[in-house]
């Protein structure tokens, strides 16, 4: 007779707590935290046009839209070797000729 009311019991709670999630009103995160699967090869602290050539990204089957990201990739890399090259060039304007 216990195990019998022991087993009503837990359905009971179980059913309870089936219905309080379906209704929402037991909160429930459905997504587990994503887990990197390759090492960090992000941006160091001063990037440079040949940095973003390493940088990798993690894929999963709910990911990044790859297309999106190697295009904004190409968009900096192409900005940061502007950049470069015209630093170069002020810094040899800016350096006293040698004669």
């Amino acid at each position: 007779m216990v195990p019998l009311l022991v087993l009503a019991l837990v359905a009971v709670v179980l059913v309870a707590v089936v219905l309080g999630v379906a209704k929402g009103r037991l909160p429930v995160d459905p997504l587990a935290d994503p887990v990197g699967s390759t090492p960090d090869t992000g941006l160091p602290e001063v990037p440079t046009a040949s940095d973003v050539d390493a940088v990798r990204f993690d894929t999963e089957p709910r990911g990044y839209r790859i297309d999106d990201v190697d295009t904004r990739l190409d968009v900096l890399r192409e900005t940061l070797a502007q950049r470069e090259v015209e630093l170069a060039g002020l810094l040899d304007e800016k350096r006293p000729e040698e004669g």
